[in-house]
């Protein structure tokens, strides 16, 4: 399947006018188990997302599961509290909301999906994650994505980065 058809069928998110929505794209040169064993870690985010420098979690890995999130300076942030909506560990889905925090992502979901793929003749992982989010008082909607899709695109590449690394790490058996 191709990415279109992935987001067609996993990532609707119904918006109004005051509200933006899109979708990122990935492709990571390691095998799907690796980067779901990454992204399903609802419990610790810090794994691959390099703006977040701790997470707490009170409980199991539940749906409704709440997790707290300490946000490294240099971002209009320091917290953000969200929530775990999905976790499908056959069809690789993984959605959250935030629920508070000290930052102007309100109303903001987000749906991330790992697919298979060949890619370059080895193993692959296709990933996708989309949301939709509250336009802020003074944004405008094409601020807000271009703010919102930076900081996915910056968690994705740091998801490529780890899973690459495990997967080289996982065929020589060293350590990177």
């Amino acid at each position: 399947m191709e990415a279109a058809q992935y987001i067609r069928r996993h990532h609707k998110h119904d918006t109004d006018s005051k509200q933006c929505a899109s979708a990122v794209v990935k492709h990571i040169k390691a095998p799907v188990d690796i980067v779901w064993s990454l992204v399903r870690r609802f419990d610790q985010p810090q794994k691959y997302k390099p703006f977040v420098s701790r997470c707490t979690m009170s409980g199991d890995l539940n749906i409704g599961s709440v997790r707290e999130v300490k946000v490294k300076s240099g971002l209009p942030a320091t917290t953000s509290t969200e929530r775990l909506e999905l976790l499908d560990d056959k069809e690789h889905i993984l959605g959250i909301k935030i629920v508070g925090g000290d930052h102007r992502l309100k109303n903001y979901s987000s749906i991330l999906t790992v697919h298979p793929e060949v890619f370059e003749g080895r193993s692959g992982t296709l990933v996708i994650e989309s949301f939709v989010v509250d336009i802020p008082d003074g944004n405008t909607k094409d601020e807000t994505c271009y703010f919102v899709k930076a900081l996915i695109n910056c968690n994705l590449k740091s998801l490529s980065d780890v899973s690459e690394r495990m997967a080289v790490q996982d065929q020589t058996g060293q350590p990177t």
